[in-house]
């Protein structure tokens, strides 16, 4: 499989505006996003919405194409890239890799890839672990729930399964709880194919765009992954991280 690596990169974050932009070691954040892709990858495009991130990215040498500020997630971005970039990359997979992991790691992109390597893959995805019971039980860390085989069951802010008659605190004791990482991967056809669908009800209530794909029957394929990303949504996230690196 030929993959195509895309990073949205959204200059207008409610939370952290301009956070592609946020210095990390002397160098933007997006700069070492798009550094540590094209470690794996020969074929990597950011894709912005705003001319001062497109201004950044041409100060460091990295390739980016300008896609709508009316996208309302990384994937619909993603989809208007991978149509722009027809014809100059050649590719069967896109890999949607979010502006804001910094220290997104080579492995953790392989495996993405490797999934396509099992027939019949339309989407991938990363999982990790559960380990402690804050994350478990904190409603802004995506949990999943994985078939047999591997597959997404379901994606839910709540820790799911619930175990009765079992204290929270020892769930994890009796049960492997998976946290969601938000990296994709997807078929080319696919990826264009999830975008034009409306949004579902399970995506209405839990504010997650990829149970809309399992609601309409598409299969997300899991790789597990002991490497847990440090992503930095607020500007607090980015000082905690600052602060790690300097002891």
């Amino acid at each position: 499989m030929k993959p195509l690596i895309v990073i949205p990169a959204r200059f207008g974050s409610t939370r952290f505006p301009g956070k592609p932009l946020a210095i990390i070691n002397a160098r933007p954040m997006i700069q070492h996003v798009y550094e540590r892709c094209k470690k794996t990858c020969d074929q990597v495009v950011i894709a912005t919405d705003d001319v001062r991130i497109v201004e950044v990215i041409d100060q460091f040498g990295g390739e980016f194409v300008l896609t709508s500020v009316e996208h309302q997630s990384g994937t619909d971005r993603c989809a208007e890239a991978a149509r722009k970039m027809e014809g100059k990359f050649d590719f069967d997979i896109v890999l949607n890799v979010q502006g804001d992991e910094p220290f997104v790691k080579k492995k953790q992109i392989r495996q993405l890839i490797n999934c396509f390597d099992t027939p019949g893959t339309e989407i991938a995805t990363l999982v990790t672990p559960i380990k402690e019971t804050e994350i478990l039980l904190n409603t802004n860390k995506v949990k999943v729930v994985l078939t047999a085989s591997g597959e997404a069951l379901y994606f839910s802010r709540y820790p799911i399964p619930f175990q009765r008659d079992v204290p929270e605190m020892n769930w994890l004791k009796n049960h492997n709880y998976y946290l969601h990482l938000g990296m994709y991967a997807y078929r080319k056809s696919i990826l264009q194919k999830i975008t034009s669908l409306n949004a579902s009800p399970l995506e209405k209530a839990e504010k997650l765009e990829q149970l809309r794909w399992l609601e309409n029957g598409f299969k997300i394929k899991t790789a597990i992954t002991n490497q847990a990303n440090t992503g930095v949504d607020t500007p607090q996230d980015l000082d905690k991280l600052q602060k790690n690196l300097l002891t």
